[in-house]
């Protein structure tokens, strides 16, 4: 059967429409999205040598192996500002100091400020995409708990504050 004038089938109007703003694709694992945009997201997505590169500038002796949470909060916790906090801590609540914890727990701020704020963000979600680089969410967390912590163990107490008013 013919088609009717001003009525044209469906492959007629696929023809004519741009290959980019066309339908879905059938077995799509993206879904409704079109063959340009799936073509490009698989060339973004694929590893290149940029990729390669952010692994070996952000984790040069990186063995290929990807990088969980525990690996990066043990990484995290084995560095140079990590270990000297780590010793102002346990000194500061060993000496029971309201003020020793007070710069403990702004130097850990610090130092988590700058894990999350400084560098270059599109780097670190690079090497985190590549697995080079862990999420360091469980550092932060151990951090805050140790924060918390400091803070209880070295406040004063209301029985020694109310014996020195006296």
């Amino acid at each position: 059967m013919g088609s009717v004038r001003g009525m044209t089938g469906p492959d007629q109007n696929r023809a004519r429409a741009h290959p980019c703003r066309s339908g879905p694709v059938r077995g799509s694992v993206l879904g409704p999205v079109p063959r340009c945009a799936q073509v490009w997201l698989a060339l973004v997505l694929l590893p290149s040598s940029a990729m390669a590169e952010v692994c070996d500038k952000e984790r040069p002796d990186w063995d290929g192996a990807p990088a969980s949470a525990v690996s990066e909060a043990l990484m995290l916790a084995g560095s140079l500002p990590s270990v000297v906090l780590i010793l102002a801590t346990a000194l500061a609540i060993r000496v029971r100091s309201v003020w020793g914890g007070l710069a403990a727990v702004c130097g850990w701020s610090i130092l988590v400020g700058v894990l999350v704020f400084g560098g270059d963000r599109a780097i670190r979600d690079t090497a985190i995409a590549e697995g080079c680089v862990g999420s360091p969410a469980l550092f932060i967390a151990a951090v805050a708990a140790i924060c918390v912590g400091t803070i209880l163990y070295t406040a004063p107490n209301e029985a020694r504050s109310s014996n020195q008013e006296k």
